[in-house]
């Protein structure tokens, strides 16, 4: 007997399992009581839907027990992993709403790491790539949503290669490769030189590889720059640059594309003395809208001077 008058053995018990559970969420932070009991509610809701068995159950444990051993200082499994089930994108957007002509943010993906201090054009890429790769310059401006610029942002920048690896993937590249850490000038302005970057898979090698072979779908990610951009007094950017034309802008991996994210290179048969390009290369141009602190939807949110740092 159960002691509950609830009738044993029937594999079902119309809810009054969950509601014992639910009962008993009541801890002292309002919050952590409303995820916790919206999370049993769906997971029991789960169970009571695909009526997993037991070896499936285990399955799944002994996935995620396998996630959390492959977690280091230098990959995150987990965040791969919510990556590929669209979750960060899912949890980025409702956390991210603003004003029209924001630039949307997007994924920060698992391969940030501090960039090393840069001078305005400075080259960000010091590996083998630097002989191989199409020439780069990437230039542009941090604004406000009004198109005021906003000197003294951070401008933090990372990339993968003309091979599609990161220097924390790839031995020939020194550390810091293919990072920096800029700050922008009295105009809002930015600027770099590196090497265009190419799509590449994700790490198959661990529980992300598991489950996207399992779903039938393919690793890659299409080219990008990451971003992330401060400015005191202005919401916090995470974001992306995509390169237009690449075949996996339609099927990103980490469902992170936005259109306004998308730029064409720009082909420059020629040099050009004003970006220190002696020869052939390529131009991208993104400027970046920042939101003030304490935008609200009804346009009462105003940027607070210090705030942000």
């Amino acid at each position: 007997m159960t002691g509950t008058g609830e009738q044993a053995g029937t594999g079902a018990d119309d809810g009054a399992l969950s509601r014992r559970v639910l009962g008993q969420v009541a801890g002292p932070d309002p919050r952590t009581n409303e995820i916790v009991a919206a999370l049993v509610r769906h997971l029991h809701a789960f169970v009571a839907e695909i009526r997993p068995t037991e070896r499936e159950w285990a399955a799944g444990l002994d996935f995620l027990v396998r996630t959390g051993r492959l977690c280091t200082a230098e990959r995150d499994e987990f965040i791969l992993l919510s990556d590929m089930l669209g979750l960060t994108t899912a949890v980025d957007d409702v956390n991210h709403a603003g004003p029209a002509g924001m630039t949307p943010s997007s994924v920060e993906g698992p391969f940030h790491s501090p960039a090393p201090p840069r001078a305005p054009g400075d080259w960000i890429s010091a590996g083998p790539e630097r002989e191989r790769g199409v020439a780069t310059v990437v230039h542009g401006r941090v604004l406000d949503c009004d198109g005021t610029p906003l000197p003294g942002a951070t401008v933090d920048l990372w990339q993968a290669d003309d091979a599609g690896r990161y220097d924390t993937q790839d031995r020939e590249q020194p550390a810091g490769n293919l990072r920096g850490l800029f700050t922008t000038d009295a105009a809002g302005r930015y600027w770099f030189r590196t090497v265009r970057p190419a799509s590449y898979p994700v790490p198959t090698d661990g529980t992300a590889g598991e489950l996207l072979r399992a779903i039938g779908r393919h690793p890659m990610r299409p080219a990008h720059l990451h971003y992330r951009v401060t400015a005191a007094g202005y919401r916090p950017l995470t974001t992306h640059v995509f390169l237009a034309g690449d075949p996996y802008l339609d099927s990103d991996a980490a469902y992170a594309v936005k259109d306004e994210l998308v730029r064409a290179p720009v082909p420059r048969p020629k040099g050009d003395e004003r970006w220190g390009m002696p020869g052939p290369h390529e131009e991208i141009e993104f400027d970046v809208r920042l939101v003030p602190l304490g935008w609200t939807p009804d346009g009462e949110g105003r940027p607070r001077p210090g705030a942000g740092r």
